[in-house]
């Protein structure tokens, strides 16, 4: 196992950024693997069309940092994609956008730090049996995670109509073509309501509004079922060997590559 670097390192970029996290790490998404997750801080808030340029390639955000999984032995990460041009809601889908349209109000503005938010997240976290390294987080550990950004951000908050409360929020980047969802946390009594693929549908509706082409939905691990749940949105395209790849439903039912991606490779 490599021991990386703690000493910060400036990176040739537009901006230049600096590399302030490099080492092995035990892995969020699979036990016993080894992961790499190098962070990246820019040394400027980016610009939309450069965090777009970095959506493509592969970034991530988090907080004020960029990342993008670089793991010594595993490559089941990968970032995925809705192309809203191409992309069609199944039946089921379609039922729980119109319900969650019936049943939450949606409140779109600058991301904040409230109680009540921190709250809902470590509710979220418990009940949905995603507890990890920093969790239960506090005030601190959400505003860095949540709140601050390096790039446009957004908060979309989902208040339960009949109760008049918080029942979700989602945090979204914007870049030049794209949104990319960076978390969403709901209440998860409400799990029924399907809040988490209403987001995301919303998300959709919003690219379309905005004429934006592309929804980033983060990483895809098809052995973690928090993440794998991704999948189910077709088609969708994932970046596979610095090559965005398209997926859909085949003949015999499976999700099976199609085709390459109209705008080509990654440039690395």
């Amino acid at each position: 196992m490599s021991m990386g670097t703690r000493r910060p390192r400036l990176l040739d970029g537009h901006p230049p950024e600096l590399l302030v996290y490099d080492e092995d790490t035990h892995c969020p998404y699979l036990d016993s693997r080894v992961a790499r997750l190098p962070m990246r801080l820019p040394t400027r808030p980016l610009t939309a069309a450069e965090f777009s340029e970095r959506l493509h390639a592969g970034d991530r955000r988090q907080g004020l940092v960029l990342y993008r999984p670089r793991c010594p032995d595993c490559s089941a990460c990968e970032a995925i994609r809705l192309d809203v041009e191409t992309f069609e809601p199944n039946k089921t889908q379609r039922r729980l956008l119109r319900r969650g349209q019936e049943r939450f109000r949606v409140e779109i503005g600058e991301p904040t730090l409230s109680a009540d938010k921190v709250a809902l997240y470590n509710k979220h976290k418990i009940g949905r049996e995603l507890m990890g390294e920093g969790d239960p987080i506090d005030e601190t550990g959400y505003g860095a995670f949540l709140v601050d950004s390096c790039t446009e951000s957004f908060e979309i908050r989902y208040v339960l109509e009949e109760e008049d409360r918080l029942a979700g929020v989602a945090i979204v980047d914007r870049g030049s073509d794209a949104l990319s969802a960076v978390y969403t946390f709901f209440d998860p009594e409400l799990t029924k309501l399907s809040p988490g693929v209403f987001s995301i549908l919303l998300q959709i509706e919003l690219c379309k509004r905005w004429d934006l082409r592309w929804l980033y939905l983060g990483l895809y691990v098809a052995e973690c079922p928090s993440m794998a749940y991704k999948s189910r949105y077709l088609p969708h395209e994932r970046l596979l060997d610095g090559r965005w790849v398209v997926f859909d439903r085949l003949a015999d039912g499976t999700i099976g590559a199609v085709g390459g991606a109209v705008d080509g490779a990654v440039d690395e």
